[in-house]
């Protein structure tokens, strides 16, 4: 009797404690959040929001702003061809190397999942390496070097298959290839852990009941089974490959320079730091981040709503 009526009066306090609002305890985790909370809000969200401000003004950090309304946006289609020539090159960069970064990534994690933990852990190291090493990607620099010292003209040119050593990155043929070979590379990073992570934590009575329903093969086990086990951190690692491929600028700029030949392999991330740092154009900088900023969201949307196909029967 008494045990119950603790209870109820631990019950009751409770109920008290929530028509009042926020409670003690409520208070702590706020406190807790806040720094967190302080910092995100002042290095993530004032920067977006001044940028979408800024972007309808013409600014150049000496002069007073001017608005200018959708001037800077309808610059982008109307006026501005090399924007048009960066985009363009943004789109096929990311399309191409976006989705086959994602695959490489959770492939490679479900490959190494099969093998002995001795293995996995060796394995895991040498596909993490690239991303571990700062500025790894320098190597790439010596092997496609354009002059007969390269490791990849010296090569051609030892077995004749070449005359005269190709100046790689200044070849509008070639460079973008290039870039993309680097980039997935490089895409064996937070995402690559995370799926061998997500693997690890597939529990195995799933896949026993699986095989009592009648899923037989490693396809089906894969669809039905693990890949609806992992969708959170499918999601993560599309959202990292995401920020990977439409952030690129360090590796294409030093490699191919900038302005590239004919700014063929030039993104608009490259393109908006030249814009705001060299130009100081910060209005028409701020549209161009606006707009890259709706078109990864836009991007992240669609590869959610395509996950979560994921699992889904076709009868």
């Amino acid at each position: 009797m008494k045990t119950g009526k603790k209870g109820g009066a631990e019950l009751k306090r409770d109920l008290k404690a929530k028509r009042k609002g926020i409670t003690r305890e409520d208070i702590s985790y706020y406190a807790v959040m806040a720094p967190f909370l302080i910092f995100f809000f002042v290095f993530n969200i004032l920067p977006v929001l001044a940028s979408m401000v800024l972007s309808f003004f013409d600014y150049d950090m000496v002069s007073k702003p001017i608005f200018t309304g959708l001037e800077n946006y309808s610059r982008m289609f109307s006026s501005d061809s090399v924007f048009l020539t960066v985009l363009g090159n943004t789109l096929r960069f990311s399309i191409v190397a976006g989705p086959i970064s994602f695959l490489l990534a959770f492939l490679l994690a479900w490959m190494i999942n099969e093998f002995s933990r001795t293995v996995r852990v060796i394995l895991t190291f040498i596909f993490y390496a690239p991303a571990l090493v700062g500025n790894a990607y320098f190597i790439w620099q010596v092997f496609f070097s354009g002059d007969s010292y390269g490791y990849l003209n010296n090569f051609l040119i030892s077995f004749g298959f070449i005359t005269e050593p190709i100046n790689w990155f200044q070849n509008t043929s070639y460079n973008m290839t290039i870039i993309i070979i680097v980039q997935l590379w490089m895409s064996m990073g937070v995402s690559f852990l995370a799926n061998i992570a997500g693997l690890q934590n597939v529990s195995t009575e799933l896949y026993e009941a699986a095989a009592i329903d009648g899923v037989r093969t490693r396809w089906h086990e894969l669809w039905y089974v693990t890949l609806p086990s992992m969708k959170s951190i499918l999601l993560f690692s599309s959202v990292m490959q995401i920020q990977a491929v439409f952030s690129v600028s360090a590796v294409i700029t030093t490699l191919a320079g900038y302005p590239s030949v004919n700014n063929s392999v030039d993104v608009l991330v490259s393109y908006i730091s030249d814009i705001g740092t060299a130009r100081y154009e910060m209005g028409y900088a701020s549209a161009l981040s606006i707009f890259l900023f709706f078109m990864v969201l836009a991007f992240r949307f669609g590869i959610g709503a395509l996950l979560n196909l994921v699992g889904k029967s076709d009868r």
